[in-house]
């Protein structure tokens, strides 16, 4: 039985690094995630991932079904619980059983009112300005072992770089964008003022710091200039 399940679970990881390394969307990964956790991890009953913002504001993914974000809801309205520690401070947190959970004495009681028992929550990372964590919940107590742990926190790794790559890319895109923008400015500045790339530059770098306006902003005017013209 262990090496069936731990030959799924290489065939699975496979599936995910090469969804990783694809273009799928990030939001694909991640439902992956959750759906490959409750189908690998004996006795968990839905899964989801809680990503913390700078400020407090949250965003519920890939849950498997509703019960994840109701949950997150919860702790971020009592400011406690095990998937906010997870992703702020621990790496692993596992309760066994809610009903005897003392550590989030306002998250505890209200999570056995829906029924949950046990929980399992993995760190996936902690950025400048987010945070995240994989969490699990099952109705049974005592739910989740050391196994449990170790295949869930395989699976936040993948849940992580997807994120990462994703972030990457969005922010690749971004610095063509910008490149793309500073370099139109540049060309019209040269065509109307008679000048080589390297003056053009240097006369939106100055303009930029005569206003106290970012590059870009700069740039983007000099563009809707000639689009108005």
């Amino acid at each position: 039985m262990i090496n069936q399940r731990n030959h799924e679970l290489a065939v699975r990881m496979a599936d995910l690094a090469r969804n990783v390394a694809s273009p799928s969307s990030v939001d694909d990964v991640l439902a992956d995630v959750t759906k490959t956790a409750v189908e690998l991890i004996p006795g968990a009953d839905s899964a989801g991932i809680l990503m913390i913002r700078k400020g407090g504001k949250f965003d519920s993914l890939a849950g498997t079904d509703d019960l994840p974000h109701q949950l997150d809801v919860l702790q971020m309205t009592f400011n406690e619980g095990p998937c906010v520690q997870a992703a702020l401070d621990e790496v692993i947190i596992r309760t066994d059983d809610f009903r005897s959970e003392h550590r989030w004495p306002k998250y505890s009681p209200a999570v056995v009112e829906v029924g949950v028992r046990s929980g399992l929550s993995l760190k996936l990372y902690t950025a400048s300005r987010t945070a995240g964590a994989l969490n699990l919940f099952a109705f049974e107590p005592n739910a989740f072992d050391s196994e449990a742990e170790t295949i869930g926190t395989v699976l936040a790794a993948h849940a992580a770089a997807a994120i990462l790559a994703s972030r990457e890319g969005e922010e690749l895109q971004s610095a063509l964008s910008t490149r793309d923008r500073i370099g139109q400015a540049k060309g019209i500045i040269m065509e109307r003022y008679g000048v080589d790339d390297v003056r053009a530059f240097d006369m939106l770098r100055r303009l930029s710091q005569d206003t106290n306006t970012r590059l870009i902003d700069v740039a983007q005017r000099v563009i809707d200039t000639r689009q108005t013209a």
